[in-house]
């Protein structure tokens, strides 16, 4: 007993990286090359507006994917890397069909309603329910009657709703979708959050793979409305649908620049490059994945080479589960470089920041020591921290193996963009110019310091403790949902 409270402490115990006056010294002649590249010559916003424009979506196993792949990859060729490689991964992939949704309180006289079908839905699909309110969606909305969705149709809220009790948890749809599942529904419509009709599409997998429900999403206007229709009347509906599912090829897009001194050490770095197919994807992720491809190309116009190994990677296949990311790191357990992986840094909608974020309390000295310089350079960037870990983007499956995780932040999305997530609005015109060149002068600031530093004392987590670490943060309900828990209590 001792022993085991001896090492918990010790575990949670955050120590401090300090960074030498040296480091400093040299990282701030390094980093006024950086903030000046980037200022002068940065072509983030200017790549991003030519994919979009040419391109269009990157759905994952589409056409347009596998333009967004070469383009990535010619990009970066261009931009002198030879170190290049794309890294192949073949999954079950899904991409939408036809879809209809009726509601109506008369079973004979159903209402067309403006709706869009959830990834993962199934490939064929014909149903008609009764619809029943289950509020937020979480556990607790079914606990208090168990047998109320058990063979009908689940309207849930995406988020939290107002008026809630306090400590509400807010999921996300793929784990409400399996919430809904495991209580007997046989299809869930989900109620978005943004006002003005707009509809949000995304995984309702927790897995990756077909759910056996249709999953749907309506506008914010419309189930609210259908919310206060069954404080009255009953409720009905009629969802068809096909969908495609099976088997595809994708590539991530690798560039490296070897370490100077630890070469076997290695920060990864990257952004998904995929997106949905209702737009073209500029904000989820194109303000993400196409800063990153900027960092490469501010790297290789100076020259840049710290003593660790540096991979920038675009994923793809993230919005349909990680699938990009999974591949990754699978390939990189397989031949066992996982360990070596000392930080993955991940830029997914990431736009403006104003300081840097980490899973690991102790990287705050190293951070901060990043940023004062990043500040001393430029006064807008306030070098805030803040520690902590979530789920669903590419940096999930690093973190799962022990790998410490981080990024910058500390800015909200540019013209009011939030409302246009995995909706038909995620179109170029709400991009930020100004944003995304900062983003790029501060962001491979970061890297490069972390990369460069005399000692990373972010440790590489054993399974034990990474079981720790998802627990102190509240992830282990989530990752039980997702099937994602490998530990038994």
């Amino acid at each position: 007993m001792q022993k085991s409270i001896f090492i918990c402490s010790m575990f949670f115990l955050a120590i401090s990286q300090t960074v030498s006056a040296q480091e400093k010294f040299e990282w701030k002649q390094i980093f006024s090359n950086i903030n000046k590249e980037a200022l002068d010559h940065s072509r983030a916003y200017e790549t991003l507006k030519e994919a979009t424009e040419t391109i269009g979506h990157r759905l994952t196993g589409s056409a347009n994917g596998k333009k967004a792949e070469e383009y990535a990859y010619n990009l970066l060729k261009s931009y002198g890397f030879t170190n290049l490689r794309y890294q192949p991964f073949e999954v079950e992939s899904w991409s939408r069909g036809n879809l209809s949704v009726a509601i109506g309180t008369d079973t004979n006289h159903l209402g067309a309603v403006k709706s869009v079908a959830l990834a993962h839905s199934p490939v064929t699909s014909d149903v008609s329910n009764e619809v029943v309110d289950m509020g937020n969606g979480v556990e607790e909305d079914y606990q208090a009657s168990p047998e109320k969705v058990r063979g009908k149709i689940a309207l849930v809220y995406l988020g939290v709703l107002p008026g809630s009790k306090a400590g509400t948890k807010g999921l996300h749809r793929s784990e409400k979708t399996a919430i809904a599942t495991k209580w007997g529904a046989k299809g869930i419509i989900v109620i978005n959050t943004a006002k003005g009709g707009i509809l949000l599409t995304g995984t309702a997998s927790v897995t990756g793979k077909l759910i056996p429900i249709p999953a749907v999403c309506v506008s914010l206007e419309d189930g609210m409305k259908f919310k206060e229709d069954l404080k009255t009347a009953k409720l009905y509906t009629h969802i068809k649908m096909n969908n495609f599912s099976g088997l595809i090829k994708s590539r991530n897009v690798v560039a490296t620049i070897k370490g100077k001194s630890l070469p076997k050490e290695k920060v990864v770095v990257g952004g998904h490059l995929d997106s949905w197919d209702l737009a073209t994807g500029a904000i989820d992720n194109g303000i993400g994945s196409f800063a990153v491809l900027d960092m490469a190309r501010t790297f290789a116009a100076l020259k840049l080479q710290p003593e660790r190994t540096v991979e920038f990677v675009m994923f793809m296949g993230e919005e349909e589960g990680l699938l990009g990311s999974r591949a990754y790191v699978d390939a990189a357990i397989k031949d066992k470089s996982i360990d070596q992986i000392r930080y993955m840094l991940n830029y997914d909608m990431t736009h403006d920041p104003k300081g840097y974020n980490s899973s690991d309390e102790g990287s705050k000295a190293l951070f901060e020591s990043i940023g004062s310089i990043a500040h001393s350079l430029d006064s807008n960037f306030k070098n805030s921290f803040r520690s902590g870990a979530g789920l669903h983007s590419d940096h999930q499956p690093f973190m799962l193996r022990g790998v410490p995780t981080g990024g910058s932040s500390g800015n909200g999305l540019p013209n009011n963009a939030g409302p246009c997530y995995h909706a038909d609005c995620d179109v170029f015109s709400l991009v930020d110019k100004t944003g995304m060149v900062n983003n790029v002068r501060f962001s491979s600031m970061l890297l490069y310091g972390i990369a460069d530093t005399k000692e990373i004392t972010a440790k590489h987590f054993n399974d034990a403790e990474t079981k720790i670490f998802l627990e102190k943060n509240n992830l282990k309900e989530p990752l039980q949902i997702a099937g994602e828990w490998r530990w038994k209590d």
